[in-house]
């Protein structure tokens, strides 16, 4: 369900925005995007557990006010992110 050093690694690289860049909104996003797409597979073999399940609300509800976050400070950054997550917003 969590994901490991290594890819939460990539994803930074990936995500950043300048040299040393660990929690800027976008990689934050990111690893959230990661988190929630794994346990979204979790649920689909694993129905009844509900803990999870409020886990993972909270993830997206989180998502959903960083991507507010990065839309009302700039639009272009914010098209980028969800074009590049490959998310419907």
């Amino acid at each position: 369900m969590s994901i490991t050093a290594e890819r939460k690694t990539a994803l930074i690289e990936e995500y950043k925005t300048k040299e040393g860049d660990t929690g800027s909104p976008e990689v934050q996003v990111a690893i959230l995007t990661e988190r929630i797409n794994n346990l979204t597979e979790h649920l689909k073999t694993h129905a009844k557990d509900f803990h999870s399940r409020r886990g993972l609300l909270v993830m997206v509800g989180q998502r959903r006010r960083l991507l507010d976050y990065v839309k009302g400070k700039e639009k272009a950054r914010y098209d980028s992110l969800i074009q590049r997550l490959g998310l419907r917003r």
